[in-house]
């Protein structure tokens, strides 16, 4: 139990990629001949990285923490990605610049090593999605405790 959080990626599968779709069937059967329209993976996976699920809530759900799924930007991965960076050059301005938060089971709202190996984790896996082999791709987050 606790604060997870996923950001996934979404694909639709254009006519030209029957191959794709046809890999996809012939691992699920039961779908028989209906065609695969998209794509869906995890992207982006937190557990109790409170101080990230904060951005997402008030820069993406409008404030609103209901575990409920928004679509996330380009510019809004882009924003974070900035603001996670400039957080670990000027490691002192964390409380200000990414604030942790307190909630049933978020985990701790020390700014100790585990906070900067989530940003760091987050930095990594940021920087892989904005890259060139990502476009075209839809992205969205959720989370649940």
């Amino acid at each position: 139990m606790g604060l997870d959080m996923y950001l996934d990626a979404k694909r639709f599968l254009w006519f030209n990629e029957n191959d794709l779709s046809k890999n996809i069937s012939d691992n699920f059967p039961e779908l028989g001949e209906v065609r695969i329209k998209e794509v869906t993976a995890e992207a982006g996976y937190w557990r109790k990285s409170n101080a990230i699920h904060k951005w997402f809530v008030d820069n993406v759900q409008n404030s609103v923490d209901d575990c409920g799924t928004y679509d996330v930007s380009r510019e809004q991965l882009t924003e974070l990605l900035e603001l996670i960076e400039c957080v670990l050059k000027e490691r002192g301005r964390a409380c200000e610049l990414l604030p942790t938060q307190g909630g049933f089971f978020f985990g701790t709202t020390d700014y100790d090593k585990y906070y900067f190996e989530d940003l760091e984790d987050t930095k990594n896996t940021l920087t892989n999605l904005l890259t060139d082999k990502w476009k075209g791709w839809e992205f969205s987050y959720h989370s649940s405790w």
